[in-house]
């Protein structure tokens, strides 16, 4: 899918509250990741209405020595039954954060992000 540009803006409320939550975990370069999110802003949508959003951190940045790819976190959705719905994906270039995905399996795209009481967090192998 290409990716919507969108004026650089600050990340909202609940962007911020899900890589702070993702971020919690003890893993490889989470804490330089962290100290990101205060200097991340969107630069795009992964598709018009798409919740998954495209970063840029500005410079000076710490970065991670997770140079490229996924965080090695599964961040798990799940429904209010506690069913599998989707998950996020955060993704990391040249050590910042580039993206924030959601992944989903439901028939409907989802319209926002879910609040934290609905992520499982658990290392990747």
């Amino acid at each position: 899918m290409p990716i919507v540009p969108v004026a650089p803006r600050p990340l909202n409320p609940a962007e911020r509250v899900v890589l702070e939550y993702i971020l919690v975990r003890d893993v490889t370069g989470s804490s330089e990741l962290r100290s990101q999110i205060g200097q991340a802003e969107v630069v795009g949508t992964w598709a018009p209405g798409s919740v998954s959003i495209d970063l840029r951190v500005l410079e000076p940045v710490q970065r991670t020595s997770l140079a490229t790819g996924l965080v090695p976190v599964d961040a798990q959705v799940l429904d209010e039954q506690g069913q599998y719905i989707g998950e996020l994906l955060v993704w990391v270039e040249d050590g910042a954060l580039v993206g924030l995905e959601y992944a989903w399996i439901t028939d409907e795209m989802p319209t926002a992000l879910p609040p934290v009481e609905r992520i499982r967090l658990t290392p990747r192998p």
